[in-house]
């Protein structure tokens, strides 16, 4: 189905979200460094300070003083960097490859990136604070020295895992919107003043409760400003709508995320605000939004029955959203942008699946906002956000036909999740019932419960299985640089069956699947010790409760 017949079918969105998405198609993508510099300013200023407490200072300032705008088509506000579908460099991840690749971003032949040479020399300026001091260095430094040499003959890589912050995971959005982060302060707050310091342990949990503090504000504060800028901008606008749409983005803005969000618009705009500062204060992706049609159904069917909102003006909304999240970028280095061409996030929404009753019996979950979900998705035809289906047999025909029809539109959207598999095998690994129940899909393919898994790096490596397999039939020894690995019992030559091929193989495989659960055990350490993302943690169940970012198994 073409572009032009999925239109007919679902509708087309708004002439100004459609004018918006024209504009992010056609935007080239600059390399940004506002939030490097901020970031190099804050480690160096703040150097003294405890991890925890120095992370949530960087993110306060950078929300503090990066640039902000507000697009004349938008109704949501809320930017990752100078311009849309710019990609912020974070320089606590890694400097060394940026260095590296600064003449070669606009040469590549995918993922093109463009950058000025002003900013080229502002990286160049901060690179020499962060030698030996980034994420890589300390990751690749901690390498044991075997795991280390498969690493250096590109047999294994990881460089997504310690290159990254947070991601592949979705937090708990439902609770968020109803309380505020007004609530996790207050309860991080009661938590600081309930600490025996003369315990040790607790020192350390008392720069977490600090930590959220400092962020709950800081958060506050960049949506205030946005509420500035909005009601600026109302003052000059000449168009009537216009000014009332800045006025009551304004007033939005004055709420949430902070306070609880009380309509729809809010809640959206809430929603927004802290999937976007996630990746601000982390370069994690897989960023997700988790089981969304739950927890934005009882805002929208209030707003629809009191008359707050109607069906097209909330679906204007998603697809706002939609855009605002295609904004997201990121820019890896080329060796990981080949095993991840096409820039992606992973930035999934999960709709449909089931839902427990209060007796324990399960029912399709299938709601309103699940079916307005789907349509503005196919409206907006785009790579962002993933978009994932969770089916069962239970699951309304006409709502599967629906999905199916999306996936006509030929842009790969949705992808489908089978309860009828995943819940048995959450079961099964001790998941309770219940959140087994609640999972969602995180990044490409992966499952989790929303707001109760944390990212870890357990097969997150890429194993090279055509070098795996050459080495292997060459005794052990990588014929490219003559470096003996292991015994893998005899060179190919010597082989005299297929079953001498597939001992080998064998051998070679499970040699190697211990080298990358080294290399990924490594990273799980390093990331633990060194990259604390404050927000995250806080909207992530059971962190403020035991004072432990995720990391640190909050």
């Amino acid at each position: 189905m073409a572009n032009g017949q999925a239109n007919e079918h679902f509708g087309s969105p708004t002439a100004r979200m459609e004018a918006f998405r024209n504009k992010l198609l056609n935007a080239k993508p600059y390399v940004d460094v506002e939030r490097a510099v901020i970031a190099t300013r804050v480690y160096h200023d703040y150097a003294d300070q405890p991890l925890t407490l120095k992370r949530a200072i960087m993110l306060r300032e950078v929300l503090a003083h990066m640039s902000i705008f507000i697009e004349p088509e938008t109704l949501i506000v809320g930017n990752q960097a100078t311009a849309n579908r710019n990609a912020p460099i974070y320089p606590e991840y890694a400097m060394g490859w940026v260095i590296d690749e600064l003449d070669e971003f606009d040469k590549r032949p995918g993922d093109r990136f463009y950058i000025t040479e002003e900013n080229k020399q502002k990286l160049r300026d901060i690179a020499p604070f962060w030698e030996h001091s980034t994420l890589f260095d300390r990751g690749y430094a901690a390498f044991p020295p075997h795991a280390r040499l498969y690493y250096d003959l590109g047999i294994i890589k990881s460089e997504g895992n310690i290159t990254s912050g947070d991601g592949h995971c979705a937090v708990n959005y439902g609770p968020m919107l109803k309380r505020g982060l007004v609530d996790y302060k207050r309860r991080a707050e009661q938590k600081l003043a309930g600490l025996d310091l003369t315990d040790y342990r607790n020192i350390h949990k008392s720069y977490f409760y600090r930590a959220i503090v400092i962020v709950a504000d800081a958060v506050h504060d960049f949506a205030m400003r946005f509420s500035d800028l909005a009601l600026s901008q109302a003052k000059i606008c000449a168009e009537t709508s216009r000014r009332r749409e800045l006025e009551q983005i304004a007033e939005t803005c004055r709420q949430v995320p902070y306070k609880p969000a009380r309509n729809f618009r809010e809640a959206v705009q809430s929603l927004w605000f802290v999937h976007l500062i996630l990746q601000i204060e982390s370069n994690g992706h897989s960023l997700s939004y988790g089981r969304m049609d739950q927890y934005l159904d009882p805002y929208y069917e209030a707003d629809l029955s009191s008359g707050r909102i109607t069906e097209a003006q909330a679906d204007e909304l998603l697809c706002n959203l939609w855009l605002k999240t295609y904004t997201i970028n990121k820019i890896r280095s080329w060796t990981h942008t080949q095993f991840s061409a096409g820039s992606p996030l992973y930035q999934n929404v999960t709709i449909g699946g089931q839902r427990l009753d209060a007796d324990g019996s399960p029912h399709d979950a299938t709601n309103p906002m699940s079916w307005l979900i789907l349509k503005s998705v196919a409206q907006c035809h785009l790579t962002q956000p993933n978009l994932t289906v969770r089916y069962h047999k239970s699951l309304p025909d006409d709502f599967m036909s629906e999905a199916i029809q999306v996936v006509r539109c030929g842009f790969g959207m949705p992808a489908f999740n089978d309860d009828e598999a995943i819940i048995p095998s959450f079961i099964a690994k001790g998941v309770s019932r219940e959140d087994a129940y609640n999972y969602s899909a995180i990044g490409c393919v992966e499952t989790a419960v929303p707001g109760k898994w944390g990212y870890r790096c357990t097969g997150m490596s890429f194993l090279n299985f055509p070098k795996a397999l050459l080495i292997g039939m060459n005794g052990g020894t990588d014929p490219a640089s003559g470096t003996k690995l292991f015994d893998a019992g005899g060179h190919f030559r010597n082989f005299s069956c297929w079953d001498d091929v597939l001992k080998c193989w064998d051998k070679t495989i499970r040699q190697m699947t211990r080298e990358m659960v080294t290399i990924d055990a490594t990273c799980d350490m390093v990331l633990e010790q060194e990259t604390a993302d404050v927000l995250c943690s806080a909207l992530t169940d059971d962190c403020i409760e035991r004072g432990l970012t995720i990391k640190e198994g909050g």
